[in-house]
């Protein structure tokens, strides 16, 4: 048995220099998923959106297509991850509206939160009480890599994040039943390529978790110079 691999960017904007390889004619969405198969939506994280907004934006690409969606900073970087049952409600009453088509969420904590165990454990409970689906976290702070077991209890994914910023985060951690690996370009980080020779390397890893049937995420987030687009390409082309 094979698992699914979707591959994406951050947002789906689309340099001038790569349209050519995509559809030429639908919306900006429409177009970048004429060829890719998934997408980090991150302006979650800076403001909400109407309900009727990721409605829309579910029915405007393919059957297998899927949105990985960032949680609000609200919830991770204002609140903390404490009290903020009120504002988890708020944010999965929009975005369930993909439907079938949210693959995901992304949890990504301020570099200054630690884990405290009670405190993360009556947040993810909260989270998991209201939504079944995949979640992956990407902590900033080394003190996570003591959550293992928290996020084994309650399946939650530990993102492989380049450049790492914690001992051993290049690589994914935590429940074992999804793999995120999320490249945001290095050596300078969000404008870097990676180039076909590091693409390639990738690309076994992830045919490797592929092929363990987990499903497998992998998002470019060097957007900053335009490169994720011609790396996610680079990958879709090898795994055509």
């Amino acid at each position: 048995m094979t698992a699914p691999l979707y591959i994406g960017c951050a947002g789906w904007s689309l340099p001038r220099e790569s349209w050519p390889a995509f559809a030429g004619e639908g919306t900006h969405l429409q177009r970048y998923a004429s060829r890719f198969n998934a997408v980090e939506i991150n302006s979650s994280f800076y403001r909400p959106h109407l309900a009727k907004t990721y409605e829309r934006w579910g029915q405007s690409v393919p059957p297998t297509f899927r949105f990985s969606v960032k949680v609000p900073k609200r919830i991770t970087h204002e609140l903390r991850l404490q009290r903020c049952e009120t504002a988890l409600d708020e944010f999965l009453a929009q975005c369930v509206h993909l439907g079938a088509k949210l693959g995901c969420l992304l949890v990504q904590l301020p570099p200054s939160l630690h884990f405290e165990p009670v405190v993360a454990s009556v947040f993810f409970r909260a989270l998991r009480q209201r939504f079944t689906g995949d979640v992956v976290l990407e902590p900033r702070h080394p003190s996570w890599l003591a959550a293992e077991g928290l996020l084994q209890d309650l399946q939650i994914g530990r993102v492989a994040a380049d450049p790492p910023v914690i001992e051993t985060g290049d690589a994914p951690a935590g429940w074992q039943g999804v793999r995120y690996w999320r490249l945001h370009g290095s050596p300078r980080i969000y404008h870097s390529a990676y180039g076909p020779q590091r693409v390639q390397a990738l690309s076994r890893l992830l045919s490797r978790s592929v092929q363990d049937s987990v499903p497998t995420w992998c998002i470019f987030d060097n957007t900053a110079s335009g490169h994720a687009t011609s790396d996610g390409l680079c990958l879709l082309d090898l795994h055509s």
